[in-house]
This record gives C-alpha cells, sequence and structure tokens, in this order.
C-alpha cells in the first residue's frame, strides 16, 4: 500500500510540476501590452460564435452518428444474408 501511495504522490507531483512550468512559460500570453505585428483581427460576432462552438460540432456529431448507423444497417443485413 505504502509503495503505491508514493507513486500517487510522485505521478501528482510531476503532474503539478509540469502544468507549472507550461503556465510560467505561457506567462507572456497574458501581457498588457501588445507585440510589433500583432494583429488580432476583428472579433466573431454572436451568431459566427454560435455557428461555430455551437452548431458545427452538432452537425458534425450528427453527420457521424448518421454515417455510423448506415454503417451498422448495411453490416447487419450483410450478416443476416447468410
Amino acid at each position: 500500500m505504502s509503495n503505491k501511495v508514493n507513486k500517487n504522490a510522485l505521478r501528482a507531483g510531476t503532474i503539478t510540476a509540469g502544468v507549472t512550468l507550461v503556465l510560467l512559460m505561457s506567462s507572456p500570453a497574458f501581457a498588457l501590452t501588445r507585440d510589433d505585428g500583432d494583429d488580432p483581427g476583428p472579433g466573431l460576432s454572436v451568431i459566427q460564435t454560435l455557428g461555430l462552438y455551437v452548431a458545427a460540432p452538432i452537425v458534425l456529431f450528427l453527420v457521424i452518428a448518421g454515417l455510423v448507423m448506415v454503417g451498422s444497417k448495411k453490416s447487419d443485413w450483410h450478416y443476416s444474408k447468410n
């Protein structure tokens, strides 16, 4: 039991150290001043945001689910014929 606890503690410490390192390395992303050549471009409207982050994933999910259902019906038909 003690060995397992030590492995879990080591694993948790490693993950914590890795996340801390990544956050420290990405800190310039939170800078208040812009760098030369930094052009964020125009923002998205509410409709564009909803389309990109809500509608598109739902449509993609439905297309993939439909393809899986069609594929499974074809394979059921194939196996039931034999």
